[in-house]
């Protein structure tokens, strides 16, 4: 072979390696997902929220990392988001959330159409604090370009596994109530494009 022939190969393979990454990395669909927790107060009234930006990777070898900005937190009332902010999430300092794990061959190489169910085992970090969790999921490969990921039953998030714990009761003490929960149930749906 001669010399510019094994250039031209070279430079060939090289740029597929260089793309190839790129196109198989998956990234959060955020118009077509949500994230929401579950607070309950005086021991009976259980509100619904949700955390309005969010985004995540999912490369092709099943490494995923998604990323929640704190202060996108929303509970439908203004003074309340602010409070959580300041009191609870302290964006100041931690602005967001994260999870990473590694995702079974089986869940990333799902053929379309077809969906499995399987529990992701990762480590969530929030407050400057990072703690082995779990979420049951189920995936479903709708297309090749297109992959859903919906929780099937609430992850529970312990506020003193993130000490938080101070920050619940400060919230519950400004508000007037008797009681604010302090494990919370975590759901989300996400989609995953190509």
């Amino acid at each position: 072979m001669k010399a510019t022939q094994l250039r031209a190969l070279s430079v060939a393979l090289l740029t597929c390696g260089l793309s190839f990454p790129a196109l198989a990395d998956w990234s959060i669909d955020q118009n077509a997902s949500a994230l929401h927790f579950l607070s309950t107060k005086n021991a009976q009234v259980t509100e619904v929220h949700q955390f309005d930006s969010f985004d995540g990777r999912l490369s092709d070898d099943g490494t995923l990392t998604v990323s929640v900005d704190l202060s996108s937190v929303n509970t439908s009332i203004d003074i309340r988001n602010q409070r959580m902010k300041d009191m609870l999430f302290n964006v100041s300092e931690f602005a967001e959330a994260t999870f990473q794990a590694e995702l079974p061959e089986s869940l990333t190489t799902l053929a379309p159409g077809s969906q499995a169910m399987s529990k992701v085992d990762g480590i969530l970090s929030l407050n400057g604090k990072a703690v082995s969790s779990s979420f049951e999921v189920q995936v479903t490969r709708v297309d090749k370009d297109t992959l859903t990921v919906s929780t099937v039953s609430p992850t529970l998030i312990k506020a003193e596994s993130f000490g938080l714990a101070e920050g619940v009761a400060a919230l519950q003490k400004i508000a007037g109530l008797n009681s604010i929960t302090t494990t919370v149930p975590v759901t989300f749906s996400v989609t995953f494009t190509q």
